[in-house]
């Protein structure tokens, strides 16, 4: 029996402002609903998927061609922007 190994990337960084990273109960979440989508959608018991949970710091993370943090600065002023 093949078992699925599913790796889950996010940005360490906490879903609210006095956080810096997810919690616990979140990542414990992510791991029970990865793992019955793949019973639901592939007939993979439960006890023979594998998730990994990775946090990366933001310095790490990037696309459109910048940091994320810098990214998201300069699509926040392209909203400001328009918005005017």
């Amino acid at each position: 029996m093949i078992m699925p190994i599913v790796n889950i990337q996010v940005t360490r960084e906490g879903t609210s402002p006095e956080r810096d990273s997810i919690t616990a109960e979140e990542k414990a979440a992510l791991i029970k609903g990865v793992s019955e989508l793949l019973l639901d959608v592939l007939n993979k018991p439960l006890e023979s998927t594998f998730v990994v949970i990775e946090e990366v710091d933001t310095d790490n993370w990037g696309w459109g061609g910048l940091p994320a943090l810098e990214y998201r600065r300069k699509v926040a002023a392209e909203k400001a922007a328009t918005k005017e």
